[in-house]
């Protein structure tokens, strides 16, 4: 006798929910295995803490005068094409963003042409001395993940110096949700850069839907850093800015140093330089470099960025000073450290992008938006950055002691977020403490100062207002999106 037609039907439903059970726990496996995989070796690392050899502050500021002009302090590159211009043997340059895109952006001609004078500035130094290794990392974003050819890197290549594309594979999935998909095959459909048919969403060009599918893990290699070769020792910068025509107008911070703590610099970029078979050349950093009765700083990457943020919070007594200037800020211990500190007495003040628009494109004002009004509620004092186009882009942390104590600063590519600081980025900051008269600690004050009190004759900021509170649902998809890794910050 034939099974029933109704039988069929019964043993048909459940073999189509036994396979799709089955992909869902293969997809589940895979977003768990690519979430929690265990980390490459050199990420997330502390280095020693150093004497601090010649540190200087460097910042970019954008500002409007009484009429309303908006005018321009820029130190961070003219120092960077400074570096570049002196080395004779090595140069180490790891760069998130290495790109003329502009977006949706259409007055191109107010920007600074960071990548090209970059390219140039490479290429002619190694051209003065063929001797002169010059090795460049970056993402892959810059080429759209492989569907767009990028003609600053093509340059560069043809001209002998190292390209190095970060092996983004390598890195825990900040977005699990794509990644468990993703990582089942997609990754291996390759890219091309000839075939492009959908909208640069960046810039100009047509790209592949590969490249939009690549995108969505929202992984980044990104660091902004610079080691030079300097007479007989080294020189190391680390900074917030991009050498990316649509960011020149940005506010940025860098830190200047030199001696070991440049060598522990180098040292960190070896194992992202690895991963592309490309051995960097030059000296280990020393096992140890003695005490310092002075200032003392250290490199930080990935999550130990995150652990000396906290340290730092966390030591501040009631009576000191804690001073935040960041891009984005969402990491929930990060928050609740400021909002612990604020009640123990310690004075917090946090400067925020308002997040509203980056390179043309309007932003919902999220994650920065919901945060303010909780740490409004939680009495800290905060300000908006006033931007019509660029972007508050520093990523600062600065202690002031009760009187004349030691100080501190934290500041680097890192925004204050779970994928820029729970080691699924690849991130690098500096720390350094000492006196609050160390001249980059000191200069530091000064420009919180300067970016925190807006006078009418050089617009800055402004005071938080109760017409920004977004409301509580806004606050919950914030958490949803740090959470999930459904967002690009």
């Amino acid at each position: 006798m034939s099974e029933p037609a109704s039988g069929r039907q019964d043993g048909g439903k459940r073999m189509y929910l036994c396979l799709l059970l089955g992909i869902g726990l293969v997809i589940a496996a895979m977003a768990s295995w690519q979430r929690y995989k265990p980390l490459p070796a050199g990420i997330g690392v502390a280095y020693p803490e150093r004497p601090a050899h010649e540190v200087r502050l460097l910042s970019d500021e954008t500002w409007y005068d009484a009429d309303g002009q908006q005018r321009l302090d820029q130190e961070i590159f003219p120092e960077v094409l400074a570096m570049i211009g002196q080395a004779r043997r090595l140069i180490v340059l790891d760069m998130f963003l290495f790109n003329d895109f502009a977006g949706k952006v259409t007055a191109e001609s107010k920007f600074v042409p960071l990548s090209s004078r970059i390219t140039r500035a490479l290429i002619e130094q190694r051209a003065r001395f063929p001797g002169l290794q010059v090795i460049v990392i970056t993402d892959p974003l810059n080429t759209l993940y492989g569907g767009l050819r990028q003609p600053h890197l093509e340059r560069l290549d043809d001209a002998g110096v190292q390209v190095v594309m970060t092996d983004l594979d390598r890195l825990r999935a900040s977005n699990p949700l794509w990644s468990g998909i993703w990582h089942l095959g997609l990754n291996r459909l390759g890219n091309d850069a000839e075939s492009g048919w959908l909208p640069n969403a960046l810039g100009q060009g047509k790209v592949t839907l590969r490249s939009y599918l690549a995108m969505l893990n929202f992984r980044a290699n990104h660091r902004k850093t610079l080691v030079v070769d300097q007479g007989d020792g080294w020189a190391g910068l680390v900074t917030s800015a991009n050498p990316h025509d649509a960011s020149s107008l940005h506010d940025n911070l860098a830190l200047r140093f030199e001696g070991p703590a440049a060598l522990d610099l180098l040292a960190s970029e070896r194992p992202v330089a690895a991963w592309a078979g490309v051995d960097l050349p030059g000296p280990p950093p020393p096992e140890s470099s003695g005490g310092s009765p002075g200032a003392s700083m250290q490199v930080l990457t990935e999550g130990a960025i995150r652990d000396d943020l906290l340290r730092m919070v966390r030591a501040a007594s009631s009576g000191d000073r804690l001073d935040v200037a960041v891009f984005y800020l969402s990491h929930r211990p990060l928050i609740e450290a400021l909002i612990d500190a604020r009640r123990r007495g310690v004075t917090v003040r946090v400067l925020l992008d308002p997040n509203r628009e980056a390179f043309g494109m309007t932003k919902g004002g999220i994650p920065n938006r919901p945060v303010a009004d909780e740490l409004e509620a939680a009495g800290i004092e905060v300000r908006w950055c006033v931007t019509r186009g660029e972007q508050c882009h520093t990523k600062l942390l600065l202690h002031r002691p009760d009187g004349s104590g030691e100080g501190g600063l934290i500041l680097g590519s890192a925004n204050y977020t779970r994928r820029n600081l729970d080691n699924l980025n690849l991130e690098t900051s500096v720390r350094l403490t000492g006196p609050v008269t160390q001249p980059a600690l000191a200069e530091a004050s000064r420009y919180f100062e300067r970016r925190w009190h807006s006078v009418p004759g050089r617009t800055t900021s402004r005071a938080y207002d109760d017409v920004d509170d977004m409301g509580p649902l806004t606050w919950w998809q914030y958490r949803w999106m740090e959470a999930s890794g459904l967002s690009t910050f």
